[in-house]
């Protein structure tokens, strides 16, 4: 059972790395297609997906147009009740649903003067009102999740949960941001960070895509927040350690080089995506130890 899944830039869609998460997190097979924030004709780049209109989109097996995050979050739910989608005790389930609706319908001050752009990082230490009212109604749902479900991890409600997919462009405006948080809610903030998910996604958007003036900030510019990188860069060296790309399975073109060694993939974004964090590619950091 495999799905088509339609997202955005992948720098600038927070929207879209809540679809996007929704299958990566969970192991859950799509074919994704991307229209891109910077041509015109949003709609004609949908035209495919009819009637949606925005991003992300699901396209069920049956071809049922999905064009809602928190439907599509329920639907998958639905259909996959083994992954994982919500908790599975009802006080959880019940939070994690109640945490996740209010996400989908709330924080317009945090979204619109804080938009989630994944190529740079900005000091806004001393936000307007309405963000600071928003960060404190974050902080409170935050630590309410986790004083009624007692999670033995990170996560709000137990192990990684739809819940925590909503949250995820928070924690990334957060950081992106340097807005001023508690020392709990910043350890939130640092897991999604640290999430692979997560980190492949924001890899995939350093690398790819134009950069778009329009989210460009004027607060002062910071280094980017998360873990920070194994260092490898693109070489004009052939001589991979490997014959077909981690990813794809098809033969190397394109190379990187890092501690010295030498690894092959099939395209230009193969390799930047990985050189953005290699660490972030499981199927990449197999072949490194192998």
């Amino acid at each position: 059972m495999t799905y088509d899944l339609i997202i955005g830039d992948y720098a600038y869609s927070s929207w879209s790395l809540r679809g996007w998460l929704l299958f990566e997190a969970f192991g859950i097979p799509r074919r994704t297609a991307q229209v891109h924030f910077g041509d015109d004709g949003i709609l004609d780049q949908l035209a495919e997906y009819k009637p949606a209109r925005t991003v992300p989109t699901m396209r069920t097996p049956e071809g049922a147009i999905v064009s809602d995050s928190l439907a599509m979050a329920e639907e998958l739910a639905s259909r996959h009740p083994d992954a994982g989608l919500w908790p599975t005790t009802p006080l959880a389930r019940a939070t994690a649903r109640a945490l996740t609706a209010e996400m989908h319908a709330s924080f317009s001050a945090l979204r619109s003067k804080c938009p989630m752009s994944l190529r740079q990082a900005y000091d806004c230490s001393n936000p307007d009102d309405d963000v600071y009212e928003d960060l404190a109604r974050i902080e409170e749902l935050w630590a309410h999740a986790r004083s009624v479900c007692s999670p033995d991890g990170p996560w709000l409600c137990g192990d990684y949960s739809i819940a925590d997919v909503f949250f995820a462009p928070v924690a990334a405006r957060i950081a992106g941001f340097s807005l001023p948080v508690s020392d709990a809610a910043q350890a939130y903030v640092q897991a999604h960070l640290n999430h692979l998910p997560f980190r492949r996604w924001r890899a995939m958007g350093m690398v790819h895509g134009a950069t778009l003036d329009r989210y460009a900030q004027s607060h002062e510019v910071l280094p980017g927040p998360g873990p920070a990188p194994k260092p490898a860069a693109a070489t004009d060296r052939t001589d991979a350690e490997n014959d077909h790309c981690p990813y794809s399975g098809n033969a190397v073109t394109d190379f990187l080089e890092m501690d010295g060694r030498v690894f092959g993939f099939c395209n230009a974004f193969c390799r930047d995506k990985t050189v953005a964090d290699p660490e972030a590619w499981p199927k990449f950091m197999a072949i490194v130890k192998s």
